[in-house]
């Protein structure tokens, strides 16, 4: 029983390495030319300038994909560089509020009075509305208590 239990998922982890190594070698096809081989990746269409040196096959890639690769560092790099300078700029903002002063007293008594007029109007709204309950109100009332 114990076997099993061993054999079984070894099976299925080897056909699953088989599997990947059976893509990966598909993956590139290989051609004669003049000067060595040209390999291209099939999945990606990538192409490679290849040759054989002290027994080993030594690849390139493809100087218009290294130009394509160079224009796309390039295009990374200034991004990085435009989200690095938005990244100190936002910390700098963040630094700057985080150490302002307390407000002023006349922003202070501003605000006040906002708060004095929002509460006046909101208790008149609910003494019109016990107005309104007449006994009721007055019903409520006692039952707060």
């Amino acid at each position: 029983m114990r076997l099993q239990h061993v054999l079984i998922p070894a099976a299925l982890v080897s056909l699953v390495a088989a599997s990947a190594f059976s893509e990966e070698t598909d993956r590139y096809k290989l051609e004669k030319s003049a000067n060595g081989y040209v390999r291209m990746d099939t999945q990606t269409g990538a192409m490679s300038i290849c040759e054989e040196r002290t027994g080993q096959l030594v690849c390139k890639v493809a100087a218009d994909e290294r130009a394509a690769f160079q224009d796309e560092i390039d295009r990374l790099q200034g991004s990085v560089k435009a989200l690095d300078e938005r990244v100190a700029k936002l910390e700098n903002s963040l630094s700057a509020r985080l150490e302002s002063q307390p407000p002023s007293e006349e922003d202070f008594n501003k605000t006040m009075s906002y708060m004095e007029r929002f509460l006046r109007g909101f208790m008149g709204i609910v003494k019109d509305m016990d107005k309104d309950n007449g006994d009721d109100g007055a019903k409520l009332n006692s039952q707060k208590t």
